[in-house]
């Protein structure tokens, strides 16, 4: 049996729609970042950097999204969720989620987690003002560049799509109105119409 380490609102939902959708042998745990339990000495022991996602298997624990998702596949790969049998498609595939994980998810972290790049508070201040027109780009290029439709990697449903999914549920908050991308948009409707990943939020929302 896996482990998940998740927080709400937080990258996490990926790895764990993905482990629903493949039908995984898992339990998920609920660090609560509110009570900063992510920086608590058992959990550090799990994840020393201090973050979520964390995938508790047994060889050892794996973090980060990309490589958590890439895993899942690779271990179900009944369930279907990435192109194993094209290495260019999987390759692009993973340029994709490299893509939402070391630039959108960052671009994002600037409103509030400016601490990490700055002390003072007028460039922390300078860094969240960037964060609308910042995200805005990221998703202009996702919607014009990457996403082929109705998913992200075109007839074939991936984890691209539950990560993508995930990010997009950032967008409110940080100031952009998803209706500006109509195809992210309505990718991110059904999505949400998805019994799976509607199992999930609810899981997540139950949490303690």
């Amino acid at each position: 049996m896996f482990t998940l380490y998740f927080a709400s609102g937080t990258c996490a939902l990926a790895s764990h729609i993905a482990l629903e959708q493949a039908g995984a042998d898992y339990q998920a745990v609920c660090v609560d970042f509110s009570r900063n339990e992510q920086q608590s000495p058992d959990y550090l022991r799990v994840n020393p950097k201090g973050r979520v996602p964390a995938l508790v298997t047994s060889r050892g624990v794996l973090t980060e999204t990309p490589a958590i998702l890439a895993f899942i596949c690779q271990t179900h790969p009944k369930a279907g969720l990435a192109p194993l049998d094209d290495p260019f498609e999987l390759a692009r595939m993973n340029a994709f989620n490299s893509y939402l994980c070391s630039t959108v998810h960052i671009a994002h972290a600037h409103k509030r987690r400016g601490y990490r790049w700055a002390d003072d508070p007028a460039a922390i201040a300078a860094m969240q003002k960037k964060v609308p027109e910042n995200m805005s780009a990221c998703f202009e290029l996702i919607e014009n560049e990457f996403f082929k439709g109705p998913w992200v990697l075109g007839e074939r449903y991936t984890v691209s799509d539950m990560y993508l999914f995930t990010i997009a549920q950032w967008l409110e908050g940080d100031g952009v109105d998803v209706e500006k991308f109509p195809k992210v948009a309505e990718h991110h409707r059904r999505m949400a119409g998805d019994p799976v990943v509607s199992k999930v939020l609810a899981a997540q929302k139950a949490a303690p």
